[in-house]
């Protein structure tokens, strides 16, 4: 399985502009055999827009979920996109996840809301989604979840071996690509897919840095910090790794009495 990652400036708040984008990169992704693409967190008006996520925010089933699902029919490539999702009086951080045939696969609600202004605005989301892509038992997580061990260990109790992680990174937290990312990846031999944005939105500024992690310390592919860019990697090429370098602490780990 190929799948990519889309590093990219934010739409500023305009989802004509982010579907005609998800328009093109999927009919790119199509054309190098990518299955996949992951996008960035709330991509649909831009992260930095919670004014604008507050006004638009719409319901699952409606009309930016069906769109999405078109895309991905249209170019036989599945796409995973976050999105700001309105359930009643309440908004969440969600992502969705479509295959190449417009199937909508899983629905995901963040649990780690990052700083007060994410928490003003949404609610906090309390379990893990995960489904079949492929064959490969997949997750969804968004930004700052990723960041947890525990998240990405729990997933990995569930046999989860594929995290697709759509962000909105800062720029002084390079830390997360260059370290964190690989290292969840390392530790449970799973491969995550963290699409970024690059550039600005609304005064904040992204580190970039996309990158597609797997087991064994393998960087499959990864972007610069401020390059528009289609990230398509290989799955199979994990195949390749020697066992030998593959994390044995799912099976090593020891608990203690405090």
């Amino acid at each position: 399985m190929k799948i990519a990652a889309y590093q990219g400036p934010s739409p500023q708040g305009d989802p004509s502009h982010a579907f005609a984008k998800i328009d093109e990169i999927l009919a790119q992704a199509a054309k190098q055999g990518a299955q996949m693409v992951v996008f960035p967190e709330l991509y649909l008006l831009g992260y930095n827009q919670m004014h604008r996520h507050t006004e638009l925010a719409q319901p699952v089933g409606d009309d930016w979920e069906i769109r999405c699902a078109a895309l991905a029919q249209k170019h036989k490539c599945g796409l995973t996109i976050g999105w700001a999702e309105r359930d009643g009086e309440t908004l969440f951080n969600s992502a969705s996840t479509f295959d190449a045939s417009g199937i909508k696969l899983g629905h995901y609600r963040k649990i780690q809301l990052w700083g007060p202004n994410e928490q003003s605005v949404f609610a906090f989301g309390d379990s893990y989604t995960t489904f079949t892509l492929y064959g490969v038992k997949t997750a969804i997580l968004i930004c700052y979840d990723v960041e947890f061990a525990q998240h990405c260990r729990a997933l990995a109790d569930k046999g989860v071996k594929s995290i697709l992680v759509p962000t909105a990174n800062p720029a002084d937290f390079s830390l997360v690509c260059n370290t964190l990312v690989p290292a969840r990846a390392s530790e449970n031999n799973q491969t995550i897919v963290y699409a970024n944005y690059c550039g600005a939105d609304n005064g904040l500024s992204f580190c970039g840095q996309s990158i597609i992690a797997g087991p064994g310390e393998t960087i499959l592919a990864q972007a610069s910090h401020d390059t528009e860019i289609l990230l398509v990697a290989d799955l199979n090429e994990i195949d390749k790794i020697e066992p030998s370098l593959l994390s044995t602490q799912q099976t090593d780990y020891r608990k203690v009495s405090s």
